[in-house]
């Protein structure tokens, strides 16, 4: 059975994006402090608990996923924040885009008597369509330990690279286990599942992801996170759940008002941040100026 590579939380970004290229994925221990992990889980357990379980295979009869953790968890916000994540998506998503943006937030929980998830590529969010692009870099956050009987995700390493209709064979796969506060840090080609839960505990995970600003996410956070919630949030985080524009010309919006009141174009942030200037901003000329380059470059080469 192949091994995931395992890091100290302070190795060299280098080093995990090699990991994160060559095998698909590599897990970071003991990132959390325990007091930060239960601080979260006090948060987020009593939404967690009103959870109903999945109602088909794939979902899981026996797990549950509660989303719209922007809003409900100061904590989960910093996690999404994570400078160290942060690095990686840096390093990993900015060779595909202008500017990367939250996926989902979702705090998985597979309990006792689950089945194994059957093994998928999450990339299939948007169908087959993206074979030729790495459209994501995903992280999930272990809230308790993640053991070979409790659920613990199943990885095939080296699987990025692989036709989308193969099939993985049993020795091709390994676990991700790994103690509470530690994260596995994932790409959306490298095939992957939920495991079979065989314990009489909950394997709770926190699944943070990140795409590129140019692709619909996969939960919607401008419902998630209205303006009128998304209002209260520092601008960094406003940009980094949507509320900003992909690249240049894209994710503009017309601010609703009375004939005559708001007539221009403006910038998903002017939503959260009605005091910023709007009118005409097609996104600002940095981002023209990247893509001009961009294909200039292509063009001279």
């Amino acid at each position: 059975m192949p091994e995931l590579a395992h890091y100290p939380k302070d190795a060299p970004a280098e080093k995990i994006l090699a990991s994160i290229r060559s095998d698909g994925a590599c897990i970071l221990d003991d990132v959390l402090e325990p007091g930060f992990v239960a601080a979260l889980r006090g948060e987020t357990d009593v939404h967690m608990e009103a959870t109903e379980n999945g109602h088909d295979a794939f979902a899981g009869k026996l797990t549950t996923r509660t989303g719209g953790l922007v809003v409900r968890s100061p904590k989960c916000r910093e996690l999404i924040q994570h400078p160290r994540i942060l690095e990686f998506c840096d390093g990993f998503l900015l060779e595909f885009c202008e500017r990367y943006q939250l996926h989902l937030g979702q705090i998985i929980r597979i309990r006792p008597g689950e089945t194994e998830q059957p093994i998928h590529r999450d990339r299939w969010a948007w169908g087959t369509h993206l074979a030729h692009v790495e459209p994501q870099l995903n992280t999930i956050w272990a809230l308790s330990d993640f053991t070979a009987e409790n659920g613990a995700t199943r990885v095939v390493p080296g699987s990025t690279r692989w036709d989308d209709s193969r099939k993985a064979e049993p020795g091709e796969i390994t676990l991700a286990e790994m103690k509470a506060g530690s994260v596995l840090v994932y790409t959306g080609s490298v095939f992957h599942s939920g495991g079979a839960n065989t314990s009489q505990d909950d394997r709770i995970g926190l699944n943070i992801t990140y795409t590129l600003g140019w692709l619909r996410q996969e939960e919607n956070q401008y419902l998630s996170a209205p303006p009128e919630l998304a209002k209260e949030f520092d601008s960094e985080l406003q940009r980094l759940i949507g509320y900003s524009m992909g690249q240049y010309a894209l994710g503009y919006y017309t601010p609703p008002g009375a004939p005559g009141e708001i007539a221009g174009i403006a910038d998903p942030q002017f939503a959260v941040n009605p005091n910023m200037a709007h009118a005409g901003d097609l996104g600002g000329s940095d981002l023209l100026e990247n893509i001009v380059d961009d294909v200039g470059a292509k063009l001279d080469g």
